[in-house]
């Protein structure tokens, strides 16, 4: 007598990214080529909560294989609540949560372990795109783009440099090419005004989607966030070390209001992140959070400079 597979959703949201990854070219990631939708960070209907790690990227890819306009997202409950109606016929959007629990441990035992766990859980949510009766507010709607020139010129989007200021990094705008040098603990990029942009980003949002970039790098040296991944990743360190700075980007992008820039550099890591996403189910998620816990860092340091202003 066979039984059905039991539902996986580690491995089913890992599937649906590594999809998307296939089909979104050499080095235009699924999260940046976007002909339709909102870049803004998902957001929960009802707690008007941003979603966090692998949802956002998850919630991303549908968004843009359905084409929604909107960053909203719900259960079909949530909807309801919120006197919505989810429309027959809608497909819903996967997302993970994780619901704590607790094991009875040996009382001989002495480890510290406190017999604390989390088991993931797969939750299903619709898009507002897809309910009758919802009204977007203005301040949750995605922002208005650039405007259009007919020439390129940098155009300094401010809250971008105050966010950047903020961290406290050292930034040289000079050399070739944007790194982080650790053994200088500075980042180097190219002068501002040489980024030209490209058919979906301004030259101001291609410096700053770049610098959030590098700045993610910078986030992870051992005297701030202390990020190796090499026990978890082993040769393949590195390339998702890349994978981390450029979900961060993309993060803090959505949440700076700016488009963020394709790299052509992604071109020789997709073939590594594919590889590691198919033999490790678990991959994105542990990518996906360390992005988040970059991202989240840095923008504290935004919020820490406004709250002395205001005071």
């Amino acid at each position: 007598m066979s039984h059905a597979s039991k539902f996986d959703v580690h491995q089913e949201i890992t599937n649906r990214i590594v999809d998307a990854l296939e089909h979104a070219g050499d080095f235009q990631l699924p999260w940046i080529n976007r002909t339709a939708g909102s870049f803004a960070r998902p957001i929960n209907t009802l707690s008007g909560n941003s979603y966090n790690g692998v949802n956002v990227i998850s919630l991303w890819v549908s968004a843009i294989a359905q084409e929604f306009p909107s960053n909203v997202w719900g259960t079909y409950r949530q909807w309801q609540t919120k006197g919505c109606q989810v429309r027959k016929g809608e497909k819903a959007s996967l997302i993970v949560f994780y619901k704590p629990f607790t094991v009875e441990l040996d009382q001989t035992a002495d480890d510290g372990d406190n017999g604390e766990r989390v088991i993931a859980r797969a939750s299903w949510v619709f898009n507002a795109a897809q309910t009758e009766g919802y009204e977007a507010p203005h301040n949750l709607t995605e922002s208005d783009g650039p405007a259009e020139s007919d020439a390129p010129v940098f155009d300094p989007i401010f809250r971008a440099e105050a966010f950047a200021a903020a961290t406290g990094a050292r930034i040289e705008e000079r050399g070739e090419r944007a790194c982080y040098i650790p053994s200088q603990d500075i980042i180097r990029i190219p002068e501002r005004t040489r980024f030209t942009g490209s058919e979906t980003s301004s030259p101001a949002e291609a410096f700053y989607s770049t610098l959030c970039h590098e700045l993610t790098h910078w986030s992870g040296a051992s005297s701030r966030l202390d990020r190796d991944l090499s026990g978890r990743f082993g040769s393949e360190a590195y390339a998702m070390e890349e994978l981390v700075a450029e979900l961060s980007a993309a993060f803090l992008c959505g949440d700076l209001g700016i488009t963020l820039e394709p790299r052509a550099d992604h071109a020789c890591y997709i073939k590594n992140w594919l590889s590691v996403l198919k033999n490790d189910r678990k991959a994105i998620f542990t990518a996906a959070s360390k992005a988040s816990d970059a991202a989240q860092w840095l923008l504290a340091h935004e919020q820490s400079v406004s709250s002395r202003d205001a005071a």
